[in-house]
């Protein structure tokens, strides 16, 4: 799958971010030969730990978009990756995006 809308770097970094293969191998590798044999929520856990994931990327490219102020510190530097992290779990456990709903309905139609 691949954005492409102008030269805006959010909608490049998403696109990498679902071609990962880090990511990719780990999803695979959570469910290669046990997608069969994997429970509803197991394969519902798999999808909302991707859509976390995508979302936290996202956001952190968001972030490099913001120019650096005088309030920014150490600690929001130190701290932020975590931040960015909890603000992805909470999109992605609102439900209100979708992509791990429609990526567990496409796997349990393939299964």
């Amino acid at each position: 799958m691949s954005f492409s809308i102008g030269n805006d770097s959010v909608f490049t970094t998403a696109s990498s971010a679902l071609n990962t293969s880090n990511n990719t191998s780990k999803l695979e590798a959570k469910l290669n030969g046990n997608i069969k044999n994997s429970s509803d929520q197991e394969l519902m856990d798999v999808c909302k730990s991707f859509e976390s994931y995508f979302v936290e990327q996202v956001f952190k490219e968001m972030k490099k978009t913001v120019p650096k102020n005088e309030e920014d510190n150490e600690y929001l530097d130190y701290f932020g990756d975590r931040l960015y992290q909890e603000y992805a779990d909470e999109v992605t456990n609102s439900g209100d995006l979708g992509i791990a709903q429609l990526l567990y309905e496409s796997m349990k139609r393939n299964k």
